[in-house]
C-alpha cells in the first residue's frame, strides 16, 4: 500500500500540487537541469539506424495516460490487413526479462506475468495480433523481421532516438500543472521536442468512443492506470472509485474487501485492468474504448509506409 500511496501522491504532485509540493518541485530544479542535459545529449548525439522497414512510434512527452495504447490499436486495425504488423513494447511490470513473443498471428504464446498488462491487452483484443515485449527494441525489430513483419509499431518508442522511425507525439489530455521536466514536473522530455515529431494529431485526427459493457446498478470503479481522473465521465455511475498505481498487480482478496465495503453489484474497470482480473470470481463491468483515426491521419501514415516498404 505504501507504493500505492506514493503513486497517488505523485499524481497530485504533477497535476494538482499544493504549496508544499510546488516548493519541493522548485527545490528539485537542479536535478531537472541535469536530467534535461542527459536527455538532450541522448537525442542530439544519437545516430538513427535504418532497419529497412516502416517503423511507426506512438509516444508522448509527458508521463503516461495520454492514449498511446488505444491509438496503437487503431493503427494496427487500420494497416494489419494490408501489412503483417508487429507491435513492440517494453512490457512494463512484467515478471520476465529479455525478448518474449507474446502473440503470433493471434495465438497467445505466454501468460500475463511474462507479457505485462498492455502487451496482453494488445494480444487478446486485436485480430491476428503479433506482439513482442523486449527491453531492447532493436533486437525485437530484427526478430519481427525474421518472422515476416512488414510494419512495426513501437508503443512508447519516442525515446529510441537511435532507431529511424516515424514519430507520432500525443499531447497530454490533462496538462501538467508545472511546466518543468522531471523530477520537478511531469515532462519526460522538454516541450520543444514536439518539433521533432513527424505528426502531432489534433482533436479531429483521433476520435474516442467509450461505453460500459455489462453495466449494473451499483458498480465500484477499480483501476490501475495513469491519470485515473480521465475516467471521470463514469464516476457518477459508480458507488465509489478506488485507484491503484499504474500496472498494479491486483489481489483477489483486496478486491473482495472493496466489493463488500461498498456493496457493489459489479466491479467497473478498464480493458487494461480486466486482463489482470478476468480470472477472479467477481462480476465485471468493463469500459470499452473504440478509437478511430481521421482520413488525414491515415494518409500521412500510408505515405510513410509506402515510401519505406521493404523492396
Amino acid at each position: 500500500m505504501l507504493k500505492n500511496d506514493f503513486f497517488l501522491w505523485g499524481e497530485k504532485y504533477f497535476y494538482a500540487p499544493d504549496l508544499f509540493q510546488i516548493s519541493l518541485a522548485i527545490l528539485l530544479l537542479p536535478f531537472s537541469f541535469i536530467y534535461f542535459c542527459v536527455v538532450c545529449l541522448n537525442k542530439f548525439f544519437a545516430k538513427p539506424e535504418n532497419f529497412g522497414i516502416p517503423i511507426i512510434s506512438v509516444g508522448n512527452l509527458t508521463l503516461g495516460g495520454n492514449g498511446k495504447t488505444p491509438l496503437t490499436m487503431a493503427i494496427f486495425n487500420e494497416f494489419s490487413p494490408k501489412f503483417k504488423t508487429f507491435i513492440i513494447l517494453r512490457g512494463y511490470a512484467r515478471k520476465s526479462k529479455g525478448l518474449v513473443l507474446v502473440a503470433k498471428d493471434g495465438e497467445i504464446l505466454c501468460d500475463i506475468d511474462k507479457s505485462g498488462d498492455e502487451a496482453m491487452l494488445f494480444a487478446t483484443k486485436l485480430k491476428n495480433s503479433n506482439v513482442i515485449v523486449s527491453e531492447n527494441r532493436k533486437i525485437a525489430i530484427n526478430y519481427a523481421k525474421n518472422l515476416g513483419a512488414k510494419l512495426i509499431l513501437l508503443d512508447d518508442g519516442f525515446s529510441k532516438f537511435d532507431i529511424l522511425k516515424f514519430d507520432i507525439l500525443l499531447r497530454p489530455n490533462i496538462a501538467p500543472k508545472l511546466n518543468f521536466i522531471l523530477p520537478s514536473g511531469a515532462w519526460r522530455y522538454p516541450e520543444f521536442f514536439y518539433r521533432y515529431a513527424d505528426f502531432i494529431p489534433n482533436q479531429n485526427d483521433i476520435k474516442y468512443n467509450s461505453k460500459i459493457i455489462n453495466e449494473t446498478p451499483k458498480m465500484v470503479l477499480i483501476t490501475a492506470i495513469a491519470k485515473p481522473n480521465r475516467l471521470s465521465e463514469f464516476f457518477n455511475k459508480t458507488a465509489a472509485q478506488v485507484f491503484f498505481r499504474d500496472h498494479y498487480e491486483f489481489n483477489e482478496k483486496e478486491l473482495e474487501k472493496i466489493v463488500q465495503k461498498y456493496g457493489a453489484t459489479s466491479i467497473l474497470t478498464t480493458e487494461k485492468d480486466f486482463v489482470k482480473m478476468q480470472n477472479f470470481k467477481f462480476k465485471f463491468s468493463v469500459i470499452i474504448q473504440e478509437t478511430k483515426i481521421s482520413e488525414n491521419f491515415k494518409t500521412e501514415l500510408q505515405q510513410y509506409i509506402s515510401q519505406n516498404l521493404i523492396k
